[in-house]
């Protein structure tokens, strides 16, 4: 099995090689092609007013400067050209990507753009907590990633489907499950702007949640987090909301 890994924090990030240690348990044909610098939260962007510049960082392992999509499309229609993989893995994510997330992640472009390629792909993110990036607890992904990829693999995903697989933030022995999860919503409501100042008493602004408890869902990814547990979630290319799509076909027939 051809593996292609991708991701969106960039070549030199620790989750990149959490994946790679993950394909490697899978496949001994792993190929690399990761931005070159951070694209977090770039979502499903294509660089189509600048080049794309590809750089061999080792065997098997490419920079390209551009977005998780331009990776994925690289990857599949000109360095594999040949012969394309059979599975994109993105990620392992820096922080959990749940809920409204995966319509910003980066993480979750790469794996849309490997299915929209015909290519089975699953994303996968690593929580963390009140430790911060410099706690992240890599060895859970790196424990779990590949029997949880072989089990997604071995039941089959469809085409048009991707699969979203976040770990909890804890130590791989406190994992209590897996559960298949829908995807989860936030209280948009703790969406804040933090303003502030610089040194010149120019305004500048970061987007930020503010603190509050909020019950997650029962059944979602973010309850699935939250107990420790694995979520994996699979999501559809085709956006279409087949309801609403009925009732408006029905309204503008009158």
């Amino acid at each position: 099995m051809r593996i292609l890994v991708t991701n969106d924090d960039g070549i030199h990030a620790p989750g990149l090689e959490t994946l790679e240690t993950i394909a490697r348990h899978l496949s001994d044909d792993v190929w690399v092609v990761a931005p070159e610098t951070d694209q977090s939260g770039v979502s499903h962007s294509l660089s189509l007013n600048d080049p794309l510049r590809l750089r061999q960082v080792s065997e098997k392992r490419f920079a390209v400067k551009g977005t998780p999509s331009d990776c994925v499309i690289m990857g599949v229609r000109h360095i594999l050209q040949e012969r394309g993989p059979d599975l994109v893995l993105s990620g392992v994510n820096r922080g959990q990507n749940v809920a409204e997330d995966v319509t910003y992640s980066g993480t979750i472009a790469g794996a849309m753009e490997g299915t929209i390629l015909n290519v089975r792909s699953i994303a996968l993110s690593q929580a963390y907590g009140v430790g911060g990036r410099g706690a992240i607890k890599w060895h859970c992904a790196a424990h779990h990633g590949p029997t949880v990829i072989a089990k997604i693999l071995e039941t089959g995903i469809e085409p048009g489907i991707l699969v979203n697989v976040n770990f909890p933030d804890c130590e791989p022995e406190e994992v209590v499950g897996i559960a298949v999860a829908a995807q989860g919503q936030r209280n948009q409501a703790l969406l804040a702007i933090d303003a502030r100042m610089d040194g010149r008493g120019n305004p500048y602004f970061w987007l930020a949640f503010a603190k509050a408890r909020f019950e997650p869902g029962r059944g979602t990814d973010l309850k699935a987090i939250a107990e420790n547990r694995i979520s994996v979630t699979p999501l559809r290319l085709d956006l279409t909301d087949e309801p609403t799509l009925t009732r408006f076909a029905q309204a503008f027939a009158e």
